[in-house]
């Protein structure tokens, strides 16, 4: 078996399915900013995503691994299949595919873009990088910036010529921004002089486009303290001229790169800015709003991470699959004769179970991370204010999960793949160990799974008096009253079940917010993420089921195992996974207080 990965990363029948079956994007068709699309342009977008990643991006996964950027202090180099991929990408239109037509875009929906970056996910995700941050960075200039900044900056981001970046953490301050230093001083022409160094920066140097155009958390000087005091601003590495041209480099310095366990070939770097006092800056929007820009168009870049780390969740299953269709090893357990030939090791329990497990992580988490980015469509689309208002809250309550849930779960599915192939699956002659390092980064990407569980516990489920929690209620509850035919009626009754507990588990601990307790009510943030996590995704595969066994009693025998294997998945995660609610529910409930209670001295 080869080491490179030449097995399609992934599945395009569940991709299909997820996308036209389950969520039936194509009517989507019906809004007038997608009414030029139908199922056979939406195919070809999804046909052109895979065939540039299995060519281009897939093809130096383990190269791109292997060899990974190095800085001589003066410059940045990279291995040029990198830049050849993503020329590839820009080339298809995928930078801008979202975008209005006025903007060089075709007016995609962003969750059938979603799918066609899965496909670029799990070929490469070191390289797919570059470009996910820039269209990122270009979004949320296009939200916020005005018309200068969208002609200098947006639009040669959307045409590939610049890549972008997002500049928060800073070294003394990773996930707490409250605590940054980064200063904007105001000039005489509307400008600022930016000064202060940022940590963790992807993508922050490089020569694989003409600019870099950073998005820079800062405070400018007399701003009050805390979050309340940071604005946001456009920091090019080159300047940019009236007429779209080049100018002089601007007082932007790479003091080092990081060198981190996954994602090799996206540089990672510590920026410095204004060593020289010469460090200039644009103000994006209003002065002192600029954590409130950046999170504004964060359900979108946690969509993204979520995304990524389906994705190498499913190329890890899809590989070790293939794997234990071919492994011959062992014999049946009443089968004593050792002059019997030896069974695909896929015939064994154990290594089923390790299938089954993967199979549910991946395709549940791929369903909930294109539920969100549909809602991201209808968001943005709504033909009306309330329902607009209702796909933002909803988008809102799901975030946390959506980021966090696959980054957790579907790096223990990578965990698993690992062990399917056994000794072979920690070497690195095979690509399941990569994915795991990979993946390991995206449970910190875009605010760590703790910061997550805060979000959630602290703030999601008492928003508007509880208005979210409430709605993503009814909105399961929708869905389980859909759950008509037999096949699916049993997961339906224990989804509802669970969703009462949930209820009563939520009220037991509100008082503690409510009191004055605040950090006994936070303390098990992380477990109640996971646990809710675990019921949306339980969800997801009440609503999987719900489509396939219709599909089976239309006789769908064409792709009877397909569905056959839905519903076995589904059984799985019910019987396996939500069963763990068992656990979490009681010391939720009863606000264990054992993390909070255990002193620094005593460890």
């Amino acid at each position: 078996m080869a080491a490179e990965n030449t097995l399609s990363t992934i599945d395009r029948r569940d991709l299909d399915f997820q996308l036209f079956e389950l969520l039936r994007v194509q009517q989507l068709a019906e809004r007038p900013f997608f009414a030029d699309h139908d199922r056979e342009t939406l195919n070809a977008a999804l046909d052109t995503a895979q065939v540039i990643a299995a060519e281009h991006f897939q093809t130096h996964n383990r190269k791109n691994d292997l060899h990974e950027p190095s800085f001589d202090g003066k410059t940045v180099t990279i291995i040029p299949e990198v830049r050849a991929a993503l020329d590839q990408f820009v080339g298809a239109g995928f930078m801008a595919a979202h975008r209005p037509y006025d903007e060089g875009g075709q007016q995609l929906p962003w969750s059938l873009l979603q799918g066609c970056f899965a496909c670029f996910n799990a070929a490469n995700v070191a390289s797919t990088g570059y470009a996910f941050l820039t269209i990122g960075a270009a979004n949320l200039i296009g939200a916020f910036g005005n018309a200068d900044q969208k002609a200098r900056y947006m639009a040669p981001m959307l045409s590939g010529r610049f890549f972008g970046t997002m500049c928060l953490s800073e070294p003394q301050a990773g996930s707490g921004l409250a605590d940054i230093r980064s200063r904007a001083t105001p000039l005489a022409d509307g400008s600022y002089r930016i000064s202060g160094s940022k940590m963790w920066i992807s993508g922050g140097e490089h020569e694989l486009s003409e600019n870099i155009v950073h998005l820079v958390l800062a405070r400018i000087d007399g701003a009050p303290a805390g979050v309340r005091g940071i604005s946001l601003f456009t920091v090019p590495k080159f300047r940019v001229n009236d007429d779209g041209s080049l100018g002089a480099r601007n007082d932007v310095q790479l003091a080092g790169l990081n060198h981190k366990m996954g994602f090799r070939g996206t540089t990672n770097t510590l920026l410095s800015f204004g060593e020289n006092g010469d460090c200039i800056g644009q103000l994006i929007g209003q002065p002192h709003r600029g954590l409130e820009y950046m999170f504004m168009m964060m359900n979108e870049a946690r969509i993204g991470v979520g995304l990524g780390a389906t994705a190498l969740g499913i190329a890890g299953y899809r590989y070790s699959l293939d794997y234990a269709r071919q492994r011959l090893q062992g014999r049946a357990p009443d089968n004593k004769d050792p002059a019997s030939a030896p069974l695909p090791i896929i015939q064994h329990a154990d290594i089923r179970r390790l299938l089954l497990a993967q199979k549910a992580a991946v395709e549940g988490a791929l369903a909930l991370c294109l539920y969100a980015a549909h809602l991201v469509d209808i968001e943005h689309t709504a033909a009306s204010p309330a329902e607009k208002q209702q796909a933002t809250l909803l988008l809102d309550m799901l975030t946390p999960m959506v980021k966090s849930w696959p980054s957790e779960f579907c790096l223990e599915a990578n965990k698993h793949a690992i062990q399917v192939l056994g000794g072979y699956g920690y070497t690195r002659d095979y690509p399941v160990e990569q994915y795991y390092r990979d993946n390991r980064l995206n449970p910190i990407h875009e605010g760590t799974h703790g910061v997550q569980g805060m979000d959630l516990l602290g703030r999601k489920i008492v928003m508007q008096g509880g208005a979210g929690f409430a709605l993503l209620l009814a909105t399961i509850r929708a869905d389980i009253a859909a759950a008509a035919d037999p096949l699916v009626t049993p997961y339906a009754a224990a989804l509802e079940a669970a969703l009462q507990r949930v209820e009563q588990a939520t009220q037991a601990m509100l008082p503690a917010m409510k009191d004055g307790r605040l950090a006994l009510y936070l303390a098990n943030a992380t477990l109640y993420l996971d646990m809710l996590g675990h019921v949306v995704i339980a969800w997801m595969w009440l609503r999987q089921a719900n489509v396939a066994a219709a599909a089976l009693h239309n006789d769908a025998q064409r792709d009877a195992d397909f569905y056959q294997g839905k519903l076995a998945a589904c059984r799985y995660f019910y019987a396996y996974e939500l069963a763990k609610l068992d656990y979490w529910l009681p010391l939720l409930a009863r606000l264990e207080p054992a993390t909070l209670e255990m002193q620094p001295a005593w460890f």
